[in-house]
């Protein structure tokens, strides 16, 4: 459960780009997707079950070159590679010493993810609606046309520097996976083979 959520979040961060001044926050997470290049930014994350006991915590470094190009590495409390090639999803556990490799569009499906990460417009499949100014980040919620989304709901909050600070993705099972991001960093020039991955030797690769 837990990977097919990285899964899912990879490529969310491919919407991260251009900074709006003054405008709502759906307006401005429609500058992201329509200006958005590439961006690095930190994170953690965690994880709560539907009773809210937290179950998963984990932080690293993400990187995305749009379109469908990102990289996440997991660096505590464990060791772990998430690349999308623009073709290919990449899973590295180093620990288990194991790669799962997919299509990235079977990997990521009708997600927000995918629909973050390519050509398809969020309001296709999510309804937004600005819920106003909390805890100093202005907010949204996309709210899932059809029930078989990977993610029924997410919340995002802006700073007021324009940029992504918090996600909150809701699953059907009452999971919330919750992001911080800090130092982002919007259009970087960022080197093609960050999302480029060859399996290391002696690890098993497993196809889905």
């Amino acid at each position: 459960m837990l990977r097919k959520s990285f899964a899912l979040l990879a490529s969310l961060m491919l919407v991260l780009a251009n900074q709006v001044a003054h405008a709502g926050a759906s307006d401005k997470l429609r500058a992201f997707i329509n200006g958005s290049h590439s961006g690095k930014a930190s994170f953690t994350q965690v994880v709560t079950d539907k009773k809210g006991k937290k179950i998963q915590s984990a932080s690293g470094v993400m990187q995305f070159m749009r379109p469908g190009k990102f990289r996440w590495e997991y660096q505590k409390p464990y060791q772990q590679l998430i690349v999308g090639d623009g073709a290919k999803f990449w899973l590295y556990d180093a620990d288990l010493e194991q790669v799962t490799v997919r299509k990235l569009d079977a990997a990521l499906g009708s997600s927000p993810a995918a629909l973050l990460s390519g050509n398809n417009e969020i309001e296709n499949a999510f309804t937004l609606q600005d819920t106003g100014t909390h805890d100093g980040l202005e907010w949204l919620d996309a709210t899932a046309k059809k029930s078989d989304t990977g993610f029924t709901r997410i919340t995002m909050g802006f700073n007021d520097k324009g940029d992504l600070a918090t996600m909150e993705l809701h699953d059907s099972f009452g999971m919330k996976t919750e992001l911080q991001f800090s130092g982002m960093q919007r259009n970087p020039q960022l080197p093609t083979s960050l999302f480029k991955f060859v399996p290391p030797k002696g690890a098993d690769v497993l196809s889905e």
